[in-house]
């Protein structure tokens, strides 16, 4: 795991001193050495934290056999070594090919000199790779299928420049950095900035699963795998054989994300995701496994005690933390630095906590990340259904008005009911269970020109849905006819497509890596998200039990008994704090003097806001952080 950071400009743009700058930024993500390769247009920068392979030899930039390509990289490429084996035995004139060292990195440089940019389909892991060119001067990206690992660049239709943190690129005076309002609109929405947008007008986020093409040409960008493509036109419907299978692939997926010269634990909250992982690890490690949780001193939000049990059970050595609000306090201006743009989920603040509780211990973790989108392990999958119910949508606007009329809990639901657009139904959904601001309150908070359309178009993302590959799943019983996605399953695609690429898989590698922390997510191996894409939903929810044919798996490691609870959901007491501890944030950040001062949202709308979360309303407590959130941070980088 690794920071990376470079430019290719014809121009010569950018100077080496910037380079070494850019890269100094991400030190955070690489505190074990630092290198660099500057030549002409292309500067090339890497931090390294090291974990596989710890000698010299595998530092970077790295140079292949041929003296030809040059690499950075961050991540990790788990199958090198069937790669490598395939490599020495395939290569024509040289069947005894040497590797100077046993990292991923050599592996990787030498199969795309081999393949050339088709060698990434090979590749089973979470990765940012860049390779540069010497002879043809042309550099190449990728970035690994569910966008795990981050990279921003800057393209002005000559010049390029790339960086794993939005704070490296932003460094750079040559770049602009006029605010993105569709951005902050977009925010205000979702709780983050959805790729490949950033708070900047000309940095982007690489998108997941792309390759870049950068020459004195020009930049090409294309997609080399997409969720719709793995859609197959028959599902997998029987239970016995998807449960092996889907066993068999979380062993072997656990199996290679073990793969670590360093020490290594898991992030266990004690729900269904991370127990199961948990469980593979402690039956495949050789070593007692280390276990790290995060628990609240309100009762109401810990779920510490569960991890306790379960870590009980396995055998693990077992760590917490119990967080306060004075540990809230704390890491509040630490989030900004962090994540570099307005980044709402407050969960961040824990999942730093036990990032840093963890790095004391190990330094590679697993983590549970993907479960939930995977398997419908969501309210929103229940809500798709329920909308999608004829009765129910022809009555949501006189049960919205009853609802509304009720106590808090049930206000909060009755905006799932007001403006329902079809055309937008998945982001109306997701915003609404995450707390947010709807598109239609944004209409009347926002400032005119900030009122713009959302940069995310469910039209485009589900125009091909229905055009699914003719491709069987050999071996398994599957459903002859053709494949209608359900309701449930068009939104697990858009949660896929943004919730977990643009929040949590970024709340987790930037609180991880700022403390030099590994972290990997055996759920998101693209086998296993192949495979579940195509697992009938009567197996994913069956009796009204969400995450069915996950938890089958798991109880045959753990009792049932040890879940036979509600699902909570790794959150913070957020609507408390700013009731109390945290109020002065509302004060400090949300002032006529400060809103006014922005233009950005109404006062009367914040002040509205405001009155009505003191009055009871506590559902209203994220789209109040939000606003913090977003002033703190136009107070934070202001010019």
């Amino acid at each position: 795991m690794c920071g990376i950071s470079g430019f290719y400009s014809p121009d010569k743009l950018f100077s080496s001193d910037q380079l070494k700058t850019m890269t100094d930024i991400l030190a955070h993500r690489g505190p074990d050495a630092e290198g660099y390769f500057y030549e002409g247009i292309i500067g090339m920068g890497h931090r390294r934290l090291s974990i596989i392979d710890l000698s010299d030899r595998a530092n970077q930039p790295m140079f292949s056999h041929n003296g030809r390509y040059v690499i950075v990289y961050n991540g990790e490429v788990y199958n090198f070594q069937e790669i490598a084996t395939v490599l020495k035995g395939t290569i024509p004139l040289q069947p005894t090919l040497d590797f100077n060292t046993s990292s991923d990195t050599e592996v990787i440089l030498e199969s795309f000199v081999q393949q050339g940019v088709d060698f990434v389909h090979q590749l089973n892991g979470m990765f940012a790779i860049a390779i540069y060119d010497k002879q043809e001067e042309v550099l190449h990206l990728f970035r690994d299928r569910m966008g795990i690992k981050p990279i921003y660049y800057y393209w002005d239709g000559k010049n390029f420049a790339f960086a794993s943190e939005l704070k490296s690129l932003s460094s750079l005076e040559q770049i602009p950095t006029e605010i993105n309002r569709t951005a902050i609109r977009d925010f205000l929405q979702f709780g983050f900035i959805p790729a490949p947008l950033s708070i900047y007008k000309s940095i982007f986020k690489m998108e997941s699963a792309c390759y870049i093409r950068v020459s004195r040409e020009g930049m090409e960008q294309k997609k080399y795998w997409t969720i719709n493509s793995k859609l197959t036109k028959n599902i997998i419907k029987n239970k016995e054989q998807a449960l092996v299978k889907l066993s068999d692939l979380l062993m072997s997926s656990v199996q290679y994300q073990l793969k670590s010269d360093v020490p290594f634990g898991v992030f266990l909250s004690g729900g269904i995701d991370s127990s199961l992982v948990t469980a593979h690890a402690v039956h495949l490690s050789g070593v007692k496994v280390n276990t790290f949780s995060i628990g609240f001193e309100e009762n109401a939000y810990n779920e510490s005690e569960y991890a306790k049990a379960i870590a009980k059970y396995l055998g693990t050595e077992h760590h917490e933390f119990i967080v306060s609000y004075r540990d809230a306090i704390n890491l509040v201006d630490k989030m900004f630095d962090v994540y570099s743009e307005p980044f709402a989920d407050s969960s961040a603040i824990p999942t730093m906590l036990v990032s840093k509780l963890a790095k004391q211990f190990v330094t590679v973790t697993l983590t549970g990340e993907g479960g939930d989108e995977l398997f419908f392990g969501y309210g929103t999958y229940r809500w798709a259904k329920r909308l999608n119910n004829p009765v129910l949508h022809a009555l949501r606007k006189p049960l919205a008005n009853v609802l509304s009329k009720l106590p808090s809990r049930y206000k909060r639901v009755s905006h799932l009911f007001h403006n329902v657009n079809p055309q937008n139904l998945r982001s109306h959904i997701f915003s609404q269970e995450q707390y947010c601001f709807s598109d239609s309150e944004l209409q009347t908070l926002l400032h005119t020109k900030y009122q713009l359309p959302s940069s995310i178009d469910e039209s485009m993302l589900f125009k091909n849905i229905m055009k699914i590959a003719e491709i069987n799943s050999p071996g398994l019983q599957t459903d002859t006819r053709d494949r209608v996605l359900t309701p449930m399953e068009i939104q697990a695609i858009f949660d896929m497509h943004y919730y977990l690429q643009d929040d949590l898989l970024t709340k987790v590698d930037r609180a991880s890596m700022q403390f030099s922390l590994e972290t990997r997510v055996p759920y998101l191996d693209h086998r296993i998200v192949e495979f579940a894409l195509n697992v009938s939903p009567q197996l994913k929810f069956k009796d009204g039990i969400s995450k069915y044919i996950l938890k089958e798996v798991l109880y045959q490691y753990i009792p049932a008994t040890y879940f036979d609870r509600p699902k909570q959901g790794f959150a913070i007491p957020l609507s408390n704090w700013l009731n109390k501890e945290l109020g002065w944030l509302i004060t400090d950040y949300l002032s006529r003097t400060v809103v006014e001062k922005y233009e950005v949202v109404k006062y009367s709308e914040v002040d509205a806001l405001i009155k009505a979360f003191r009055a009871g309303n506590h559902y209203l407590y994220n789209r109040l952080w939000l606003l913090i959130v977003l002033h703190k941070w136009l107070m934070k980088n202001e010019p």
